[in-house]
């Protein structure tokens, strides 16, 4: 169910009856010569699409805007701070809780929300105390990444317009991608971009971290058919 596009009539009924909220949340950012710019909002739009189906939940409108500070100097990217993603989180989630809601399931395609998106779930345990908040990043995907990966990853967390990521695209948005312009470029990126604050025009010009060139569907599938089997067990498990 899509909620922008029910009425006040009789939206309240329907949430009486689902009371899940799913919120898309993603990025405008670099993402290469072959993904667009809003690669992340596409990811995180389709797979709440496919979990609002198998939880009868209400998939909220994209927030289509995130934190890239790592990305913000490349050609495309919008950076906002977490100060802002964290406040405007909390704003909707106490605004759902309001209105009858008891989960509240943030469905990230941006590693770098992921900071602001868990503090604002414990602010909202404070706030909305019988609602249930989940902040998903393709849970389980680490394991299933390296069961099909072709290629060693560029980095042991990180992973960006690679062949992972183009995988999740060419299952959930083939038709974003321009796979003819798919290249291969693996960083050697410095040990102390862990430590301290490094922008990513110091190890790469492309924003590719890995061989773009062997992403395939099915891999893509494999991977977030896993994270969507265990998105789906949390909230029944744990809803109410």
């Amino acid at each position: 169910m899509e909620f922008q596009y029910e009425n006040s009539f009789e939206v309240k009924e329907k949430i009486n009856q689902s009371k899940i909220a799913i919120l898309p949340i993603g990025a405008v950012e670099a993402h290469g010569p072959h993904l667009p710019l809003g690669t992340d909002n596409l990811l995180a739009e389709r797979l709440s699409e496919k979990l609002a189906k198998h939880v009868n939940g209400f998939v909220l409108p994209t927030l289509p805007y995130g934190q890239v500070w790592s990305l913000r100097n490349f050609p495309g990217s919008i950076n906002i701070s977490n100060n802002s993603l964290i406040g405007f989180l909390v704003d909707i989630g106490e605004s759902l809780y309001k209105q009858g809601f008891k989960t509240f399931a943030m469905v990230n395609g941006h590693l770098g929300n992921q900071t602001a998106l868990k503090e604002a779930a414990r602010v909202l345990y404070e706030s909305c105390p019988k609602m249930r908040v989940f902040y998903f990043f393709y849970p389980g995907m680490n394991k299933a990444a390296a069961e099909v990966r072709e290629k060693s990853s560029a980095h042991n967390t990180y992973f960006h317009a690679c062949e992972i990521e183009t995988s999740y695209m060419l299952y959930l948005a083939p038709e974003h991608v321009d796979i003819d312009k798919a290249l291969t470029d693996i960083p050697d990126i410095p040990l102390h971009a862990d430590s301290t604050p490094t922008p990513w025009e110091e190890f790469t010009k492309t924003a590719v971290l890995g061989d773009a060139s062997l992403a395939t569907e099915e891999k893509g599938k494999y991977i977030i058919d896993i994270a969507l089997e265990n998105m789906v067990k949390m909230i029944e498990e744990l809803k109410e």
